[in-house]
């Protein structure tokens, strides 16, 4: 039978997902102004190493603050290491990753315009690890959460061709929710 899982369409101010490894993601707002509409989310992340893989979005743009502690970005190639009090913006179609790499615990405002579906990602992800279904490199064991996952980074990961990942990963997101795979 397959699993279903449901987010409310609103998302409650101050939602926090705990991970087991005592990382968070709180929604801290979401809203609409001249530059359009986005959300807010604040991450504090817990261990020094990636956070992600390499990856772009066609239409996002991301603003990362830094409120504590220090990361490390790979954007378009260039290496660039941030400390609190300091930001960088995302473009659409920047192939970028990054790493935690404070002494201790990193604090980050995170801003995600338009909002796609990033939010929901994070809440798949959340539910998928503390359910103990992803590899140890954040992988969903399941290819069919896979497809679903890849379908909320609202992108493309760096590597393989976007075509390929339209047709498999996007092929495996359409079955999944054939199936009833939901978010």
């Amino acid at each position: 039978m397959p699993e279903k899982f449901k987010v409310r369409d609103t998302v409650e101010i101050g939602k926090e997902l705990v991970y087991p490894d005592g990382r968070t993601v709180t929604f801290l707002q979401a809203g609409q102004d001249e530059d359009g509409e986005y959300i807010t989310l604040g991450h504090r992340m817990t261990q020094q190493g990636a956070v992600n893989g390499a990856h772009s979005h066609p239409l996002l743009k991301e603003k990362f603050i830094i409120i504590k502690g220090r990361m490390r970005f790979l954007v378009d190639g260039q290496e660039i290491t941030l400390e609190a009090g300091e930001e960088i913006i995302i473009l659409p179609n920047q192939v970028h990753q990054f790493w935690n790499v404070s002494d201790g615990n990193l604090e980050v405002i995170h801003e995600i315009r338009p909002p796609g579906q990033h939010w929901k990602m994070f809440v798949l992800m959340h539910k998928l690890e503390c359910e103990g279904k992803l590899t140890k490199n954040g992988i969903p064991r399941n290819p069919l959460w896979l497809g679903v996952a890849w379908e909320c980074i609202d992108g493309y990961l760096k590597g393989p061709p976007r075509f390929i990942q339209k047709i498999f990963l996007g092929g495996l997101a359409r079955l999944a929710g054939n199936l009833g795979y939901k978010i």
